[in-house]
C-alpha cells in the first residue's frame, strides 16, 4: 500500500497540474469572451487624448480565475500588460464568493447550489475557502496583495485617499502603477457577523456590495425572490460600513434595499456596473427614478459593457448609453463599470479602452465630458470617500 501511495501521489499532482493549467483556462475562455468584431484604428486625436486621461473602472472580477493577471493573456479581459495598453489607472477588483447554479436576472433562490465552491476546489484554493465565504474573500484579498508585492511598480493596493494620490502622482511622472481598490460583490462573506466587516476592512476592502444574485442576510437582491429591503442586520451592517468609510455598492440590490440605504446613511453610494432602464429595459437595471435619487445623493453610476446592462454591447451603443446617463443624472455622476471577467461577453478588452474615447469624440462629447466619464469622476469620488490616510 505504501509503495502504491508513493506512486499515486506524483501521478495525482501531475493530473491536478494538467487540470489547472490546461483545462481551467478553457473554462474561463468560455466565460469571459470578446465578440471578435474588428475595432476601428484609433485616430491620432483619439490616441493622444486617451493617453492623457485618468482612466478608471468600478468593477472587474479578474481575481476569481486561476489566470495570473501579472502576465499577458490572449483570453479574459484584464491583465496588467493590457491595462497598461489601455492606460488604465484605477481598477476596483471585486471578490465573487457565491454564485447560484442556474444564475439569471429574474429570480434566484438563496439556497441554490453554489458555483464558486466547485471553482474554488478545481482551482486549488486553500481548503479553508471551500466552506467559508469569508475565507474566500480573505483569499481573494491575499491574491491581490501578493501580486502588488511581486510587482510594486505595476500595481498598488489602495487603502486610503493618500495611497491613491501617491499612485496617481507616480503615473503623472511616467510610472505605470495601477491603483487597485478591493471590493466584494455581495456582503454574504460577513456570514451574519458584524465583526467580519472589521476583518474584511483590515484585509484591505474599501468597497462592499450588499447583494449579488440572491437574497442574503442583509436584504433582498434585484435578482432574488423576496424583493425585500434591508433586514435589521443589514441596517446595522450598512451603518458600520459608513462609519468605517467603506463605499457601499448597490449594483445588485433590490430597489427596496437601495431606497432603505439612501434613507439610512448620508454617504454617497455607487452602482458599480449597470445600465439604464430607459435605454435597456431588462431586469438587470433599476428604474431611472431610483438612479436619479442615487445621483442626487452624490452617487456614482458605472456603465457596463455587456448585453444584460446595455442591450447592444457595441462601443457605439455603450457611448449612447453614457449620453443618456449624462442627460438623466449629470456628467459628474457617470463612470465606467465594465464587469470585465465577470462571465460576460464584451466587444473590447481593457487594452482597447481607447475605442470608447474615440467613439465619444465621434458622437460629439466634449473633452470635459470624456475626461470626467473615463476616470476623473471615479478618481474624485474615491479621493473624497476613502479614509484620508
Amino acid at each position: 500500500m505504501k509503495k502504491f501511495l508513493i506512486i499515486l501521489t506524483p501521478v495525482a499532482l501531475v493530473l491536478f497540474t494538467a487540470w489547472k493549467w490546461l483545462l481551467l483556462p478553457g473554462v474561463e475562455k468560455r466565460m469571459n469572451t470578446r465578440t471578435g468584431e474588428a475595432l476601428p484604428a484609433l485616430s491620432v486625436r483619439a490616441r493622444a487624448l486617451h493617453e492623457s486621461l485618468v482612466v478608471g473602472d468600478l468593477h472587474a472580477d479578474s481575481f476569481l480565475w486561476a489566470r495570473d493577471i501579472g502576465d499577458r493573456a490572449d483570453y479574459g479581459h484584464v491583465d496588467l500588460p493590457r491595462a497598461r495598453d489601455g492606460n488604465l489607472a484605477i481598477q476596483v477588483f471585486t471578490a465573487v464568493t457565491k454564485s447560484p447554479r442556474g444564475q439569471n436576472y429574474a429570480s434566484n433562490a438563496s439556497d441554490a447550489p453554489d458555483n464558486i465552491t466547485l471553482l474554488a476546489v478545481a482551482q486549488g484554493w486553500p481548503p479553508r475557502t471551500w466552506g467559508s465565504l469569508l475565507e474566500r474573500a480573505l483569499y481573494h484579498a491575499g491574491r491581490v496583495r501578493a501580486l502588488a508585492s511581486e510587482a510594486p511598480g505595476q500595481m498598488r493596493v489602495i487603502h486610503s485617499a493618500e495611497d491613491l494620490r501617491q499612485a496617481l502622482a507616480s503615473r503623472a511622472q511616467g510610472g505605470k502603477q495601477l491603483a487597485a481598490i478591493l471590493g466584494i460583490e455581495g456582503a454574504h462573506p460577513l456570514e451574519g457577523e458584524l465583526a467580519n466587516i472589521g476583518r474584511l476592512h483590515d484585509a484591505g476592502y474599501r468597497v462592499m456590495g450588499l447583494q449579488h444574485f440572491f437574497d442574503n442576510e442583509l436584504g433582498g437582491s434585484l435578482h432574488g425572490q423576496s424583493g425585500a429591503g434591508l433586514t435589521e442586520f443589514g441596517r446595522a451592517a450598512v451603518q458600520e460600513m459608513a462609519e468605517r468609510s467603506i463605499v457601499i455598492d448597490v449594483a445588485h440590490s433590490s430597489e427596496a434595499v437601495v431606497r432603505d440605504v439612501l434613507a439610512l446613511v448620508e454617504r454617497p453610494l455607487i452602482v458599480s456596473h449597470t445600465g439604464l432602464r430607459g435605454m435597456c429595459d431588462t431586469p438587470r437595471n433599476i428604474s431611472d427614478g431610483l438612479m436619479k435619487a442615487v445621483a442626487a445623493a452624490g452617487g456614482l453610476v458605472g456603465i457596463g459593457y455587456w448585453d444584460g446592462a446595455v442591450c447592444d454591447p457595441s462601443p457605439e451603443n455603450i457611448v449612447r448609453t453614457m449620453r443618456y446617463a449624462i442627460d438623466l443624472l449629470g456628467v459628474e455622476h457617470v463612470a465606467l463599470g465594465s464587469d470585465y471577467d465577470g462571465t460576460v461577453e464584451v466587444a473590447f478588452d481593457v487594452g482597447e479602452l481607447g475605442v470608447l474615447t474615440q467613439e465619444m469624440l465621434r458622437q460629439g462629447f466634449s473633452e470635459y465630458e470624456i475626461r470626467r466619464i473615463m476616470g476623473e469622476n471615479l478618481r474624485d469620488f474615491f479621493l473624497e470617500q476613502l479614509p484620508a490616510s
